[in-house]
């Protein structure tokens, strides 16, 4: 039987799965353990360790030894934040970089996924060459290409990138739902999140709204979980002893999910000094609290987006490993305002009114440690035929567009647009004799072209023609993947071009949350931005239609000046770059120049009488 395996490709752990017999279930190494440290060890000979074997090296040899590399797939050197990570990493492209050795994120991902390979194939006891790979829901273009070419070096055949959110609802069994029910999906995992709301259809999921950050996460609750201890015993550990630290911290994090007090120990942090103190729940609590907050403005963009409040829904579905934490189910439960709400501690679970009024339910039913890989292989086998009742549909959570003439930014997909999708329009050239057409293709909400993320840019060539001559279709097509692939094509030669965006943004991957938030603050700036733009752009073919009219007809007007007065008020009005003074100015000269309007009109009509020979 082939296979086509789920992997949840994590910045924590990773996992891979695949349906048999019907029934999705992860694959468990030699030693039964179905999670896999997503972390990577490179040694002096250069041998390659992963998983549990390379963190085991995390604290003796933190230079070499490269964890959350999630974190960093497809971006450059401005994601990274001083003292984010002990090794070295940084450039562009971003390499890690270990003595002589300059090594590409996707090439320490493919090592963790050829682990995985074999893992699936030690299990199943045949090979497994296909796979479906999950992504945040906010990954850009660039790192799920990255994403997808660390399966292609690990030697799968990538089938789909999938969003996570999206695979822990298949996951979740939702098709047993009532038609139109829709529920969020709220993935907090070690170094990303979303909130995805979806909505169900006679079998088919459609991802309603999306919304998160791809650098938040547990990561950040261990790094300040270990600043705080770190801080508290005063000691100067220096890089080996912080990432012990790091590793000690992690471990008492998960206790401390079904546990009030635990006991961290560290021998020899320095040279001389051990370490071994007690720390609560409440404590960590409190160092956890601003962390888990952020991820609250994105939960309610996402229902903002897709014109829902929390009662419209009727599962929140809590999946990473992070949401274990006692305190992430209550903040959720009490901001979607959920009717009932189940704690987990021990092996007993404690059901409780939390909200007196009707919500939805807080959904911890699946193993958030497992439901995307399991998600993953679901779809695999929907692809591979072996699952017919259920169909995903995701979206894209950005808006992707073209620069066009005055730096405007047209959209030629809105985000939350459901993929794959395709979609053009036509455009012309601006100028007398211009041979070609930059097509710069970009990311993002702003009305500006400068204000949104350039993914790339190339240039389609045409015959030299007048302005407004020339026609060029620009189609923008969303795989599967949510990869975007751009065609250009010259209408009247059927000349073309095809671009596979792969460019990173420029950016911190930190502001790809911010870009919707930052479109809404400045909605009426940009609008009027946009509005003076297109107007001053107007204005501007008036002055020179009406010079040229002018010079041919003017002779013929009774009170020229009235024109040349009226062109003279527009260039000072365009001078101010107030809406409010351009517009009248732009309605005078269109008063002043009807005459010259009936002179153009009644030349082009003689023109064309003496041409049919109707008259002399």
């Amino acid at each position: 039987m082939s296979f086509i395996a789920g992997i949840d490709l994590g910045t924590t752990h990773s996992a891979i799965a695949v349906v048999e017999a019907g029934m999705p279930g992860l694959l468990a190494d030699a030693d039964g353990r179905r999670l896999m440290p997503s972390v990577v060890h490179y040694s002096p000979t250069d041998e390659i360790e992963t998983g549990r074997e390379a963190l085991n090296m995390h604290g003796s040899a933190p230079e070499s030894t490269i964890y959350s590399i999630k974190r960093f797939i497809g971006l450059d050197a401005s994601a990274v934040e001083p003292g984010e990570v002990p090794y070295a990493i940084g450039g562009n492209p971003l390499v890690v970089q270990i003595k002589d050795r300059r090594i590409l994120p996707e090439e320490v991902s493919a090592e963790i996924l050829k682990t995985l390979k074999a893992q699936a194939e030690a299990a199943l006891e045949q090979p497994v060459e296909r796979a479906v790979i999950t992504v945040p829901a906010y990954f850009n273009d660039a790192q799920r290409q990255a994403t997808k070419r660390a399966g292609e070096l690990a030697s799968f055949t990538v089938e789909r990138i999938i969003n996570e959110p999206t695979a822990a609802a298949l996951a979740c069994g939702l098709e047993k739902l009532p038609d139109g029910s829709r529920v969020a999906v709220y993935d907090l995992g070690g170094g990303t999140f979303d909130l995805s709301i979806l909505e169900l259809n006679k079998g088919v999921f459609q991802v309603l709204a999306t919304h998160g950050n791809t650098k938040l996460g547990g990561d950040d609750i261990d790094r300040r979980f270990a600043d705080w201890i770190a801080g508290f015993i005063g000691m100067n550990i220096g890089a080996e002893g912080y990432s012990r630290l790091r590793v000690a911290v992690e471990q008492a994090k998960v206790e401390l999910s079904t546990r009030e007090e635990t006991t961290i120990y560290q021998p020899f942090l320095t040279a001389s000094d051990s370490y071994q103190g007690s720390i609560t729940r409440q404590q960590l609590e409190e160092i956890a609290r601003p962390v888990i907050e952020k991820t609250r403005p994105h939960c309610f963009q996402a229902l903002a987006d897709a014109g829902l409040k929390p009662s419209d829904l009727q599962q929140v579905i809590l999946v990473g490993g992070q949401t274990r934490m006692p305190l992430v189910r209550r903040m959720v439960a009490e901001w979607f305002e959920c009717a009932e709400y189940e704690e987990v501690r021990g092996d007993v679970r404690l059901g409780s009114a939390f909200h007196e009024a009707d919500g939805p339910v807080l959904n911890t039913s699946v193993n958030p440690d497992e439901a995307v890989a399991l998600g993953a292989a679901i779809q695999g086998a929907i692809l591979n035929g072996d699952l017919t009742d259920l169909l995903l549909l995701d979206v894209t959570p950005l808006s992707l567009g073209l620069e066009t003439f005055g730096g405007l930014t047209n959209v030629i997909i809105p985000r939350n647009t459901t993929i794959p999708t395709k979609a053009g329009e036509l455009f012309t050239n601006a100028m007398d004799g211009q041979r070609a057409m930059l097509v710069h293709v970009l990311q993002g909400e702003r009305e500006k072209a400068a204000d949104n993320w350039s993914l790339g840019r190339f240039e389609l060539a045409f015959e030299k023609a007048k302005r407004g001559a020339a026609r060029v279709g620009v189609q923008f097509e969303i795989d599967a993947d949510g990869i975007l692939h751009v065609l250009a094509r010259d209408t009247a030669t059927g000349r073309e071009k095809i671009v596979e965006m792969k460019s990173a943004v420029d950016v911190d991957d930190e502001k790809v949350q911010e870009m919707v938030e930052e479109s809404v603050e400045h909605a009426f700036a940009d609008m009027d931005a946009r509005r003076w733009i297109e107007a001053s752009l107007k204005a501007k073919e008036s002055l020179k239609a009406a010079d040229a009219a002018l010079a041919e007809f003017g002779d013929q007007l009774e009170d020229p000046k009235l024109v040349r007065d009226a062109m003279e008020d527009l260039e000072n009005a365009l001078e101010s770059e107030d809406l409010a003074v351009l517009m009248p100015a732009m309605t005078q000269l269109d008063v002043e120049t009807m005459p010259l309007a009936d002179l153009m009109m009644d030349a082009a009509m003689e023109a064309m009488l003496r041409q049919r020979g109707l008259v002399d």
